[in-house]
């Protein structure tokens, strides 16, 4: 990931509703939800819904699918783990407990013992 998608991602998420929305769908797992669930679960109007949930699609942290006549949207975890990657990557200067956990389960942040 480069620094100007990673901005990207974060201003979308430096929003309460669409980091509430973000973090809803990542609970929600790979098969997501319809974007009246994510709007009522967020007690948001529909249109304001869809507004922020097109704001997370453009900077690449969901992605949405038809089902009919309704939208589903899905957090797109491969573009959370890259952007994980992305802010830990110059962390630990090869000690990956300086980071604790989520450092040794970031591929940036190699790991003391292995070398990887």
């Amino acid at each position: 990931m480069n620094q100007e998608t990673a901005v990207s991602a974060l201003a979308a998420l430096a929003q309460d509703t669409r980091l509430s929305a973000f973090r809803r769908l990542v609970q929600a797992g790979p098969d997501g939800l319809l974007a009246g669930e994510v709007a009522e679960a967020m007690g948001a109007p529909p249109s304001t819904m869809s507004h922020h949930l097109g704001q997370l699609e453009r900077a690449g942290l969901i992605r949405s699918r038809r089902e009919g006549r309704t939208v589903a949207y899905a957090a797109d975890y491969d573009a959370m783990r890259r952007l994980l990657g992305f802010l830990m990557e110059d962390c630990c200067q090869g000690a990956p407990e300086i980071c604790g956990p989520l450092a040794l389960s970031t591929p940036a942040c190699p790991s003391k013992e292995t070398g990887q």
